[in-house]
């Protein structure tokens, strides 16, 4: 049964790409796959993508959704951080575009046993590739007081993340916080009424910020982008979606130091990052917060 994802930004990627019959791309998130089928569509069916995903269980959906173009698609479990072998290894030394989908999908979101939502109960796990490293879960055990508050205010932006890294604290001398529902009980406890009742859940900031340090996405970002630009042959572009100021902001910074004066290596095509119309985001909720920045490679030369 083929799992159904709506790509984000995915008319303006397809606009900025252009793809081209016989064109390469690299879909760095491939997800279930919508991204890619669309790329393949907008070539007229005839260019090559290659799926990156660290999730087994989406890439599985990927290989259904992508059945009908399996000649033109060779998909990769593991994480884009390593888009550099995983290209070479599909017998390529450059590519016409890549495209980064950051932040957590639909098929992760939905299934309690995965642990990213707080909207229903489930283990709290949270990692994307779940045969590597620990779990939302293991952190929340042993994290130190002023590591988690730290954690929670720089990555969560959470402003009461001093109570919340304290209540963690106190709970767990008594019982294990294994749950998505027994850390928003914690987190409900530890914070003012008034903020439990605003426009988004107070759990929210607590769980992005775990999801962030579980699945190491600021850390590997910056690398994973230079890695990318390295790989466009001239003129090919790296188009790349984010759903956080933070993910925002690493994208910004990493484009502005490659196009900077000295030697730059890209030109930032959009001055300002691309948002959803009001048709996508009454369509596709998720896409309301999504920013979407390009840039283009420039004459072959060593990033610096």
């Amino acid at each position: 049964m083929k799992h159904v994802h709506v790509p984000v930004l995915a008319e303006e990627i397809c606009h900025w790409l252009s793809p081209k019959p016989g064109g390469i791309y690299v879909d760095c998130t491939l997800g279930v796959g919508g991204t890619s089928l669309k790329i393949l569509e907008s070539s007229g069916n005839n260019a090559y993508i290659l799926g990156l995903d660290r999730d087994s269980e989406a890439l599985a959906y990927a290989e259904k959704n992508l059945a009908p173009h399996r000649t033109q698609v060779k998909l990769f479990n593991g994480n884009y951080s390593h888009i550099l072998e995983f290209v070479h290894q599909a017998g390529f030394e450059r590519v016409d575009g890549v495209v980064f989908d950051l932040g957590v999908s639909s098929l992760q979101l939905d299934k309690p046993e995965r642990g990213f939502s707080f909207a229903s109960d489930g283990p709290l796990d949270m990692r994307m590739n779940q045969t590597q490293g620990p779990t939302a879960a293991d952190l929340v055990k042993v994290l130190p007081e002023k590591e988690l508050a730290d954690l929670f205010f720089e990555w969560g932006e959470e402003r009461f993340s001093r109570r919340i890294a304290r209540a963690i604290v106190e709970s767990r001398k008594t019982f294990p916080l294994e749950t998505t529902q027994a850390l928003v009980a914690v987190i409900k406890g530890a914070v003012p009424s008034s903020y439990r009742r605003g426009r988004i859940h107070c759990a929210t900031r607590t769980f992005q910020a775990l999801r962030i340090r579980v699945n190491q996405e600021l850390e590997l970002l910056q690398p994973a982008l230079q890695a990318a630009v390295s790989l466009l042959k001239e003129g090919g572009r790296v188009c790349v979606v984010a759903f956080h100021s933070l993910e925002d902001r690493v994208v910004k910074h990493t484009f502005r130091a490659m196009a900077g004066k000295d030697h730059p290596v890209i030109t930032i095509l959009t001055k300002r990052p691309l948002t959803a119309d009001q048709r996508e985001i009454e369509q596709n909720p998720r896409a309301r917060s999504a920013k979407l920045r390009v840039a283009q490679r420039l004459a072959e030369g060593a990033l610096q």
